[in-house]
């Protein structure tokens, strides 16, 4: 791999910065202020089939999120919740776009090792906004020749990214923490792919598979892939 490789992507929530833990957080506060129409497991389950069901109109992020958070509220009370739940879960969202942004170990270094060897790509989905103000939060704008924000991660979107980047499917390698998004429509499309592991991740991206590939890697953090590469 270290001989054929050229460009690098890199995922970019809960791969170079903390991001699901805030997700995890808020959707127990969401909880929480339901619990007069319904047990919180019950009021989880509802946001999530709300989430699945309008990923196709607001992607994925918080904004969406938010939105979604609001038609639950609507639907779990039958339209009876007074309107300060609706503020209060929009409230929820509006910190959750302000947090600090926290690195994952290793990150700096990995990026400052591998900045002058190879192309280093972002490739991530989300909010356009939210992404680009956690980029700049980030510090890590200076390491990358490309920033892609997409709306998703099939093996068409990698196929677009690769010929935009002008770069051959085998001369490509992706990490991230999602074997769903980042791993195997990387290795569909004949590419490399590394899976970092992080210890939450959304129930949409799990996905619980035994990978064997001659072109797939599997990390225990950011900065072991160095030692594939070098």
């Amino acid at each position: 791999m270290r001989n054929q490789v050229k460009t690098i992507a890199f995922d970019a929530d809960d791969t170079l910065w903390v991001n699901e833990p805030y997700f995890r957080e808020a959707e127990n506060q969401f909880c929480a202020l339901l619990e007069d129409y319904l047990p919180q497991h019950s009021v989880l389950k509802e946001l999530f089939k709300t989430e699945m069901d309008n990923l196709h109109l607001y992607g994925y992020g918080i904004k969406g999120f938010m939105l979604s958070m609001i038609e639950t509220i609507g639907r779990v009370s039958n339209h009876t919740a007074p309107i300060t739940l609706v503020n209060e879960a929009i409230a929820l969202g509006q910190e959750m776009l302000q947090k600090p942004l926290e690195l994952l170990p290793g990150v700096h270094e990995t990026l400052s090792e591998l900045k002058d060897k190879y192309r280093l790509v972002v490739a991530t989905k989300g909010d356009l906004l939210d992404q680009e103000r956690k980029l700049k939060k980030s510090g890590l704008e200076h390491y990358f020749h490309h920033i892609e924000i997409m709306s998703d991660k099939q093996t068409a979107d990698y196929r677009k990214l690769l010929k935009h980047l002008d770069c051959k499917a085998e001369n490509f390698l992706m990490l991230g923490n999602s074997i769903k998004s980042d791993v195997l429509p990387v290795l569909e499309l004949g590419a490399y792919a590394a899976h970092i592991p992080y210890h939450i991740t959304w129930i949409h991206e799990q996905h619980d598979i035994n990978i064997e590939h001659e072109q797939f890697i599997e990390l225990k953090s950011i900065d072991a892939i160095l030692q594939h590469l070098d």
